[in-house]
């Protein structure tokens, strides 16, 4: 791939992860315009806590936004949403697969989303610092 390409995926990734948490956190769990939700969150952590819990999560939600658009330790906050995605996909599965949206089907997308993340911050950001040496 050439320098010029490296550069545009990489800036292209950077945005569209970037706008996958704001859009998860700010529209659907702040502003709780997508119900599902706080539904989920209460199935798992309790039902009398699911607005300010889910709340909570979709501010920390748009600070994992932020801190892709910074690129500040990048590879760290690749791996922490790796994690974060794997698990709470893992428990959605097992709690409140009835109320996911793809049901079985969150499984792939969450996989292939992980997968994305590693080669956005294992493969082409690497590549994207080694350019810029």
């Amino acid at each position: 791939m050439s320098t010029a390409a490296i550069r545009q995926v990489h800036t292209a990734l950077t945005w569209g992860l970037a706008a996958v948490w704001l859009i998860n956190g700010l529209v659907c769990k702040v502003l709780l315009l997508v119900p599902r939700h706080q539904q989920i969150v209460g199935r798992i952590l309790d039902d009398e806590y699911a607005a300010p819990l889910t709340r909570a999560i979709g501010v920390a939600e748009v600070g994992m936004a932020l801190w892709v658009l910074s690129g500040i330790k990048l590879r760290w906050c690749v791996a922490l949403q790796m994690i974060l995605v794997t698990s709470m996909n893992v428990l959605e599965y097992g709690l409140a697969l009835d109320l996911l949206l793809w049901h079985q089907l969150n499984a792939l997308f969450a996989g292939l989303f992980v997968l994305l993340l590693w080669y956005y911050g294992f493969v082409l950001t690497p590549a994207r610092q080694q350019l810029a040496q």
